[in-house]
């Protein structure tokens, strides 16, 4: 078998000619051009396969970009020229995003090419997440090599790492993934790492994409005393496993018709243990007295009892438990039955060696937490890629786990991140490493409050908060803690007072008119705060917005109440509440409010720039705002809502998330507005009752609207809309549309292949193609009529920060092929409208 593999890269690397094939659908695939220059256009269509690859600058932070002997890129494809090699670090991972619970092909390659002139072929390892895949050598693979493996992700994200393990230094020239069909190459334990692929012919040909769906690439192999059956004929391939057409319509059958038809080899591992999935198709018509039946062996055992193959059908036949070879000689024979009149035969068969991988992954709360982290603060740490706690050699710098028992996923027990360059405040996505015991934030530059949710993480014992630029009192909750036990080291500068009696500093002054004042002094007030109502802002279901300033200088917006509003002091009262309790920069500050019953007014900080729906209108004097603005809004709204979602407690559902609810500041800082709707619900509730149902038609989430359970997914599914609204600037519903909801819109359109309609012309090309098409699916996810298939908040917000990262590394390039490669791909949605991962 080792010599099927040798002569299967002998093929692959002959079969260097250049043509032309037509693209098919390449639903789900991933291709990653690993080393690809910026200077150079992704994605791209490769010739030879007609597969569109990407740069890989998206999926990795660390490497360096190399390039094969410029005198051996006529001997390879373009996708094989390039490669990203990595002197620094022992562990560099690329970062992908999948669909969990799909069964992939994952395909990586790795050519050498002299690309350093040093002439010194590397050695290294390949794992996937905190597990050994395969050792790369290649001075045995002078040519270069690739490895497959199957395997199924437990989460949305994949780590494939390279580890150094000698003086050489790791490289890889591609990465792909495919997925399969969820039914097939199934096993009792553990993965499958492709040995040898081959239909049995005597031809040269390497069968692989277009001609085979999944991308398996397969050799040729045929022995001198076998004899060659062909068909013109279709084969009927109905089964998951799909082989191709060309692959099943050559067989191979012994030239002396008593012979077995035999496939010995050798393993390089006397232990690996095997899986063979033998593909079977009769391509040849029988006579009336001719009978084709045959017995399978391996090494002498029986596998599979009296088989007939069936004219111009497939079937798929593998041993059901895994089988091992003694000293590692194999031996795979088809026997004749005694009633047979015709001897065995094949058409294709694969082989894959059993890889265990023992050890689970870090509890998948905890990664996206830290991730979260990580980009918060821009921490660009080597050691901080792949798994953070197994395999424990590889464990992030200043992060502890607990037990690495293999039974158990690990969890994040310690959180060291002093001099580490933190700016800004302390992060509630912190609260989410839900098994924290220490955290030390000591000798940065974070400013701000010591937050409340800090004493609501049961497992602290210890916090060091020393050494910043943080103000305020501590929280009464963590000063009861730290009477528990709780160790908290802070500066003298932050309030130590140890009753209840502490007040918090605030942004702005809070103006407060009591009940008890009359109605002529409110009046008075907010008539001369707002320069007799000169200025309306705008208007709302709570009525009139107007311009106005504090003490003379502040610019602040006044909310009064109309007596015609739907909305009333219910509302009211729940908006000044929340907007007392929560602070984000991504919210709307609460400045002070004025209350005699029968006139309410809010005084809010002022937003220069309005709101999200008028500069999506078309009716801002011309005026279009970028992609990449658009992105930056996105993600300030996502992380607003993303405060209330887990930030407050008890977290709140925003319950109007509209376009015209999201304000933009002088620089187009984006902040969620209007909370009069907003309710509490408890974490860990899958959803709250509310007796009526609130929100804005269009952006009401139908699950919400159809069973009246709220939940923070609804608030995802206006966030969506809203999105949908900034990629298009198309309104939410518009009856003067075949499809008047903006997300039977895109479909249609989608579902034509007719892209370049759903963007906004006035942005006019003026884009990168895959960071909208990432906002678009993210968009339609978030926009799902089933709530659970939803991403969260903390999801969204790092996609959009994907997105918003692949837009301002391009922005001076213009994606040549954006137009061409993103109607190849057509982007196929499910019916229930969630986009397959790419």
């Amino acid at each position: 078998m080792e010599s099927l593999k040798k002569l299967l890269l002998v093929a692959l690397i002959a079969t260097s000619a250049i043509h032309l094939v037509q693209a098919q659908n390449q639903d789900g695939f991933i291709s990653v051009d690993c080393g690809l220059s910026p200077n150079e256009v992704s994605p791209y269509i490769e010739p030879f396969t007609g597969l569109q690859f990407t740069t890989d600058s998206n999926f990795i932070e660390t490497g360096k970009l190399g390039r094969i002997q410029a005198s051996l890129e006529p001997k390879y494809r373009k996708s094989q020229t390039t490669l990203r090699y990595f002197p620094d670090g022992i562990r560099n991972c690329y970062n992908l995003t999948v669909t969990q619970g799909t069964n992939y092909l994952i395909r990586a390659r790795a050519i050498y090419g002299n690309y350093d002139g040093l002439n010194i072929y590397p050695k290294f390892d390949l794992y996937i997440g905190p597990n050994f895949w395969v050792t790369i050598d290649l001075g045995k693979y002078v040519n270069g090599t690739w490895e497959e493996i199957i395997y199924i992700p437990k989460s949305n994200m994949l780590d494939v790492c390279l580890v150094k393990t000698g003086p050489s230094t790791p490289l890889i020239s591609s990465l792909v993934l495919r997925p399969l069909a969820n039914a097939t190459y199934i096993t009792q334990s553990g993965w499958l790492k492709t040995y040898v692929r081959v239909y049995l012919s005597d031809s040269n040909d390497v069968i692989r994409y277009p001609d085979d769906v999944y991308d398996r690439i397969w050799g040729s192999y045929f022995e001198p005393e076998w004899k060659k059956i062909s068909t013109t004929l279709g084969v009927n391939s109905s089964s998951g496993f799909l082989p191709p057409l060309k692959a099943l319509m050559t067989a191979a059958s012994p030239a002396n018709a008593s012979a077995p038809l035999a496939i010995p080899g050798v393993l390089d591992f006397p232990s690996d243990k095997l899986y063979l999935f033998l593909h079977f198709s009769e391509i040849q018509v029988l006579k009336a007295n001719e009978t084709r039946e045959f017995e399978i062996f391996w090494n002498k055992k029986l596998v599979y009892n009296a088989y007939s193959p069936v004219y111009l059908q497939t079937k798929t036949i593998r041993n059901p438990s895994p089988v091992t070879c003694e000293r590692g000689e194999c031996i795979l024979e088809m026997i004749k039955t005694e009633r047979s009149t015709l001897p065995p035969l094949l058409n294709a068969v694969e082989v894959f060696t059993v890889v265990e991988f023992p050890q689970p992954e870090t509890d998948a709360s905890d990664v996206v937490a830290i991730k979260n982290i990580k980009a918060i603060y821009g921490l660009t740490r080597v050691t901080w890629q792949g798994d953070p706690c197994v395999p424990q050699q590889f464990l992030w710098n200043g992060l502890n786990c607990n037990s690495m028992e293999t039974s158990t996923p690990p969890r994040i027990t310690s959180l060291d991140l002093s001099s580490s360059g933190l700016t800004g405040s302390i992060s509630v996505v912190i609260q989410n490493l839900t098994h924290l015991e220490k955290l030390d934030l000591s000798n940065n530059n974070l400013t701000g409050e010591v937050p409340d949710f800090l004493a609501n993480m049961k497992f602290l014992v210890f916090i060091n908060l020393s050494k910043n630029n943080l103000n305020g009192s501590i929280p009464k909750a963590l000063r009861d803690r730290e009477n528990k036990g709780l160790k908290l080291i802070v500066d003298k500068n932050v309030d130590n007072c140890s009753s209840g009696s502490c007040t918090q500093k605030k942004k702005f002054p809070l103006l407060i008119v009591a009940l008890t004042v009359s109605l002529i002094l409110v009046s008075t007030v907010v008539i001369d705060m707002t320069n007799n109502f000169q200025r309306a802002l705008g208007e709302g279901g709570f009525g009139v917005v107007y311009h106005g300033y504090l003490n003379g200088s502040e610019q602040v917006a006044v909310k009064l109440l109309s007596q015609s509003s739907v909305q009333g002091y219910k509302e009211f009262k729940a908006e000044v509440e929340l907007l007392l309790r929560v602070h984000h920069i991504n919210l709307v500050s609460l400045v002070g409010y004025c209350d005699d019953r029968n006139h309410l007014a809010l005084v809010y900080e002022y937003m220069s720039n309005g709101d999200l729906k008028h500069h999506l209108s078309g009716r801002n004097n011309g005026f279009v705002l970028s992609w990449s603005t658009r992105l930056q809004i996105a993600v300030d709204a996502a992380l607003g809502l993303e405060y209330l979602h887990i930030g407050c407690r008890p977290s709140m559902v925003h319950r109007d998330v509209k376009s015209t609810n999201i304000l933009l500041g002088e620089q187009f800082t984006a902040k969620m507005a209007d909370f009069g709707l907003s309710r509490s619900f408890q974490i860990g509730d899958e959803n709250h009752i509310s007796t009526v149902v609130a929100g804005t038609p269009g952006y009401l989430d139908p699950e919400y609207y159809r069973t009246s359970r709220l939940a923070e997914k609804s608030d995802i599914y206006s966030f969506g809309i809203v999105l949908l609204e900034m990629i298009t600037s198309q309104h939410a519903i518009d009856r003067t549309r075949v499809k008047h909801h903006i997300t039977d819109w895109v479909v249609s359109l989608i579902s034509r292949g007719d892209i370049t309609r759903i963007i906004d012309p006035n942005l006019q090309g003026n884009y990168n193609s895959r960071s909208v098409w990432r906002a678009l699916e993210l968009a339609m996810s978030c926009a799902n009529p089933t709530s659970e298939k939803r991403p969260n908040m903390s999801q969204v917000v790092i996609d959009l920060k994907e997105c918003l990262a692949t837009e301002n590394s391009t922005r001076s390039e213009k994606d040549m092929s954006s137009h061409s490669s993103d109607l190849d791909r057509s982007m196929n949605f499910y019916t229930d409208m969630v986009p397959r991962a790419r």
